[in-house]
């Protein structure tokens, strides 16, 4: 990569594990200031240690919070004197019928994925307006195909992608690049954290994190999308299949999803 990333100011939501802690092993050594947040202090702590001496900037936040949200990028611009690039990367998801499972859990999947990004967004705004920056969403296939077992993730995906669609318009003449990445089957912690039909973690994947692509190689392929002002980045061959396919062939692609997510007419995946 070029000097792109050198002493810019990028704040990233989620990066204690999976896509977001490998934007920040990548960004590190190009010489980026790095602000993130996360919901467990001793990961982020860790983190710290580990880059000991870097431009390293670490809140404890809960992004479903907007006072936490406040915190964290109000002490980032304090610290850095603004933001260049804000990446919102924090995300929840479930593994549950509709049907079994609680309102609350619907809730809390679109508190974490959509308004997080929304208030993230709405207080970086000026800074990175001033410093003519960009805004990512770190969003999913689900924001595109509607995945069972996963409606609220499903809807607060759809909903990021309007929401960074219409906001990419807005500023358009303001020089602010707006992009959001779907990276389809990714390596991450998201599946074993995942909430059940009751709100609770899973506590396990239901897929082959080995045969993913890795976290580390998705954040390569979206800081590249980054420097050449990328709409949009759909990952994995999975992933643009089914953009694809969906796109052109909704009925068939409905048999397929049915298809992969159950067996014997039980959610599986």
């Amino acid at each position: 990569m070029s000097d792109f990333f050198k002493n810019k100011v990028v704040a990233i939501t989620g990066g204690s594990d999976g896509i977001g802690r490998g934007l920040i092993d990548l960004l590190i050594p190009l010489g980026a200031k790095i602000a993130t947040c996360g919901r467990n202090q001793d990961k982020l702590y860790d983190l710290q240690v580990r880059y000991a001496g870097a431009s390293l900037h670490c809140v404890v936040c809960d992004v479903s919070r907007y006072d936490d949200c406040k915190q964290f990028i109000d002490s980032t611009i304090k610290t850095f004197g603004g933001i260049d690039l804000l990446i919102n990367n924090a995300g929840i998801s479930m593994r549950a019928l509709f049907e079994d499972a609680s309102l609350d859990v619907i809730k809390k999947v679109m508190d974490v994925n959509f308004y997080g990004t929304v208030n993230c967004t709405k207080l970086a705004l000026p800074s990175i307006i001033e410093r003519k920056g960009v805004v990512v969403g770190v969003s999913s296939i689900a924001g595109y195909r509607g995945l069972p077992g996963r409606t609220g993730y499903s809807a607060s995906k759809f909903a990021l992608n309007g929401f960074l669609e219409a906001l990419r318009v807005e500023l358009v003449e303001k020089e602010v690049n707006v992009m959001w990445v779907c990276p389809g089957f990714t390596s991450s912690n998201i599946r074993n954290v995942a909430l059940n039909q009751s709100g609770n973690a899973q506590g396990e994947s239901p897929m082959d994190e080995g045969k993913m692509m890795s976290a580390t190689e998705c954040a390569a392929h979206i800081l590249t999308a980054i420097e050449k002002k990328k709409r949009t980045l759909v990952l994995t061959f999975t992933g643009k299949r089914t953009v694809f396919m969906n796109k052109f062939f909704p009925g068939w692609t409905d048999k397929l999803v049915r298809k992969f997510f159950f067996k014997q007419g039980e959610l599986v995946t």
